[in-house]
């Protein structure tokens, strides 16, 4: 089974920096500008704080890591606290990040997330970073085995259930649009056993976009997605409705990563057609918009987000 293509091109990588990784989390980002600035305490701080938190600490360590200076700072921090979980794992996904990008060896990288997750046995945060490496270069099994170590940990995690869904919908392009496709019955199944207010319940809608990005990319569906049935049928507006409702419901306001299922969910009520629904979604968004999946196929994110919240509140 192939990685799924990348999410990015070199246009939309010049696109994507107008948006924040970090989202709303006004702590993250204090504690990301002092990392920058080589003071890794602030870092400490913020990670001492969030304790067991495993959704917003794999989304606080996993935006840390992105820095370029990350890995340098994390290894002084080491060097200063030699026994840190935190400074262990901040320094795993900071060489997940560089091997991502050519830049160090998977095998380091593999090395540093398990040297991690020996220093904190109960955190998923370590496999999370493996699971994003493993996503990207590794084979079916290593990617089974270490999303079931994350969930063995935290059985909800958001990051590793949307890393699995894309990994997934990679699979089986050549057979094109199919309703019954196993992407689809991974994201119904963690739906489903997940607990009600859990936002995986949107998880679905996740499937369905990430399918569209492969279908599309290989020129099974219109670049444009709100030209392709892929949106409008009997199946999607079943997802979209489900989703959309439990949104109502239960909304999760506090959720780390919540704007990234909203930025999903009104992409694909835009797609449909429901400009209601759509425009209630943006308001929510504000300025929190996430390059994808503004970016299926190959779009600019900007351009895309700006044009369908515009549609959906009237200000076109």
């Amino acid at each position: 089974m192939p990685p799924p293509p990348p999410p990015l091109g070199r246009g939309r990588r010049r696109a994507a920096q107008a948006f924040d990784e970090a989202l709303d989390d006004a702590d993250l980002m204090a504690a990301r500008t002092a990392l920058v600035q080589g003071r890794w305490q602030n870092a400490r701080s913020l990670l001492v704080h969030t304790g067991d938190d495993w959704d917003r600490r794999g989304h606080r360590v996993t935006v840390l890591a992105r820095e370029s200076s990350c890995a340098a700072w994390a290894r002084e921090w080491l060097l200063a606290e030699p026994e840190s979980a935190d400074a262990a794992v901040l320094l795993a996904l900071a060489q997940v990040r560089r091997a991502l990008h050519g830049k160090a060896k998977p095998v380091r990288a593999r090395e540093a997330c398990q040297a991690a997750a020996a220093r904190a046995p109960a955190d998923p945060t370590p496999w999370l970073g493996l699971l994003m490496l493993e996503c990207a270069v590794g084979g079916d099994q290593d990617v089974v085995r270490t999303f079931e170590a994350v969930r063995g940990r935290y059985a909800d995690h958001h990051h590793a259930h949307h890393l699995m869904v894309a990994r997934l919908a990679a699979r089986r392009t050549e057979a094109g649009p199919d309703p019954l496709h196993e992407v689809y019955d991974f994201a119904n199944w963690a739906a489903e056993q997940a607990p009600a207010d859990s936002p995986l319940a949107i998880l679905p809608v996740i499937a369905h976009a990430e399918r569209y990005r492969v279908l599309a990319a290989a020129g099974h569906e219109p670049a444009d997605p709100a030209a392709s049935g892929h949106w409008t049928g009997r199946r999607a507006r079943q997802v979209m409705k489900a989703a959309f409702d439990w949104w109502l419901e239960w909304e999760q306001e506090g959720h780390p990563r919540r704007l990234i299922d909203l930025n999903f969910l009104a992409h694909a009520k835009y797609c449909e057609g429901r400009g209601a629904e759509a425009a209630a979604l943006f308001h929510r968004i504000g300025r929190h918009a996430t390059p994808a999946p503004w970016s299926y196929p190959d779009r600019d994110p900007n351009t895309a987000f700006a044009a369908a919240r515009a549609g959906a509140l009237g200000t076109a």
